[in-house]
């Protein structure tokens, strides 16, 4: 049901995480990131709780794989999930329970890794994390640019219905958080579209909430 990726910007630091599914709101339920920490998605038969709960024990200074390994270990229904972690030193890591729904695969790359269930080929995964290794820019450009290839490689077995890109750095809150939670066709295009629009006015939004004194005009009516 879900295809997706998380990765680190080498340069800046920032963590990302971009998420596409024929489900309604994929990204309020499977995207996690941290500034500082990583991030991670928690998909296939869905556990919310368990993306808090990977991101938590990389905070305290444990490594994606063992963090992973902690919470498989803990976790009840674990095998019906499939889990992807990306933590601050670029190492990645993966679970796939044996309940993992259709076909379903993985890969791990340099300061990436993605994972899909229900897909429409085993190449998916390792499409998009190819594409993000040989992509330069902004971290959201280029997860954008491998969702795109994802779904050129085949995507899921059936249309996708929303998608989502999710953005973490130095502050405690995400600086995106971008959703296209219902579309019938081409949701991850529409999400395309939305980054495009809030991009340039992402860094204004992080000023604003730290020191809206040297923030810029809002460019809106009624904006003194």
């Amino acid at each position: 049901m879900t295809f997706s990726i998380a990765a680190r910007c080498a340069e800046t630091g920032m963590f990302g995480l971009a998420v596409s599914s024929s489900s309604p709101a994929v990204a309020a339920r499977c995207a996690f990131a941290r500034a500082g920490v990583g991030a991670v998605a928690s998909q296939n038969i869905t556990d919310p709780a368990l993306g808090p709960w990977i991101l938590d024990l990389m905070a305290g200074g444990v490594g994606a794989e063992e963090a992973i390994r902690q919470v498989v270990a803990g976790a009840p229904h674990i095998q019906f999930r499939q889990l992807t972690a990306i933590d601050r030193a670029g190492r990645t890591a993966v679970f796939e329970g044996a309940r993992t729904l259709g076909v379903h695969a993985a890969a791990q790359g340099r300061d990436a890794v993605a994972g899909g269930n229900l897909l429409a080929s085993t190449d998916v995964p390792e499409a998009m994390v190819a594409i993000f290794e040989g992509s330069s820019g902004h971290l959201g450009d280029r997860l954008i640019t491998a969702m795109r290839a994802g779904l050129a490689a085949g995507g899921e077995a059936g249309p996708v219905h929303s998608a989502g890109l999710l953005l973490v750095r130095e502050v405690a809150w995400p600086v995106a958080d971008l959703r296209v939670d219902w579309q019938e066709t081409d949701p991850i295009g529409a999400l395309a579209k939305l980054w495009q629009i809030y991009k340039p006015q992402l860094d204004d939004y992080v000023t604003r909430a730290i020191d809206p004194t040297r923030a810029p005009g809002f460019g809106v009516a009624g904006d003194p």
